[in-house]
């Protein structure tokens, strides 16, 4: 799609990277002396972190993230291959709302307003319920490039041979679009589970929340923000490295 950059561009670009590495581990060092003044940095602070309770507590809330993020996952997938395949007003009036409207808006409505009217849901279905609602607009998107991406003759040849047009779908379109739409999958996947953190807004003992409980209970604010931020950080790291796999493997397939 680009033309591939000349000397100039990619002495500009180096400089911009250097620059731009120079500030960040700048004030990365400033970051660090200023918690090594105020005693952060304290072995003593930290020690609790080698302990295998805390990492236990810590490891039940990032399996609590990971499954409002699955169940999550699957009800937004769902939804947006509904939307994709089937394009009315509707479907395109609900995807551009939900790309808009803040997640957080969502979690407040189904907290606050739903009760209100007799619907109560369980801890877990009212963060997951308005985070497929959102993430199934992505979905969507994703799904109908996937769809878009997938050589029209391959339809016809389907529908020319006397079988339906979902069934043309379901077997022959879909089957070569995930192909193409799983490197983005995987990505979608790595926002979808940092937006279980708005788990601590209903309560649901995700990683964040159980984090913040724990930062109350030892006094170890920053310590504890930061080994969250860790492990948010490796399985974030994980889920992209995957994609970007995926992508790779997925060209070499194209050649």
């Amino acid at each position: 799609m680009f033309d591939a950059p000349g000397p100039r561009s990619r002495r500009r670009v180096f400089w911009v990277s250097a620059v731009s590495a120079s500030v960040l581990a700048g004030l990365v060092a400033l970051g660090l002396r200023q918690f090594a003044l105020n005693g952060q940095l304290d072995p003593a602070r930290w020690r609790p972190y080698l302990t295998w309770p805390v990492w236990r507590y810590l490891l039940d809330g990032l399996g609590s993230t990971v499954l409002a993020a699955c169940a999550t996952g699957v009800l937004a997938a769902a939804g947006g291959l509904v939307l994709a395949l089937r394009p009315n007003r509707f479907t395109r009036a609900y995807a551009e709302v939900m790309r808009t409207v803040p997640v957080l808006l969502l979690v407040y409505v189904m907290l606050f307003v739903l009760p209100s009217f007799g619907v109560n849901l369980p801890l877990f279905w009212k963060l997951v319920v308005p985070l497929a609602l959102s993430h199934a607009a992505s979905y969507a998107v994703i799904f109908r490039a996937g769809v878009s991406s997938v050589d029209p003759g391959q339809r016809e040849a389907g529908l020319s041979l006397g079988m339906p047009d979902g069934v043309v779908t379901r077997f022959v379109v879909l089957p070569q679009a995930v192909r193409h739409m799983t490197p983005l999958l995987v990505t979608q996947a790595v926002s979808l589970l940092k937006d279980t953190s708005l788990g601590y807004v209903v309560s649901y003992t995700e990683l964040l929340f159980n984090g913040r409980v724990l930062a109350n209970y030892n006094g170890l604010l920053i310590q504890t923000f930061i080994v969250v931020a860790f492990v948010y950080l490796v399985v974030n790291l994980g889920l992209s490295r995957l994609a970007h796999r995926l992508e790779a493997a997925r060209a070499r397939t194209a050649r």
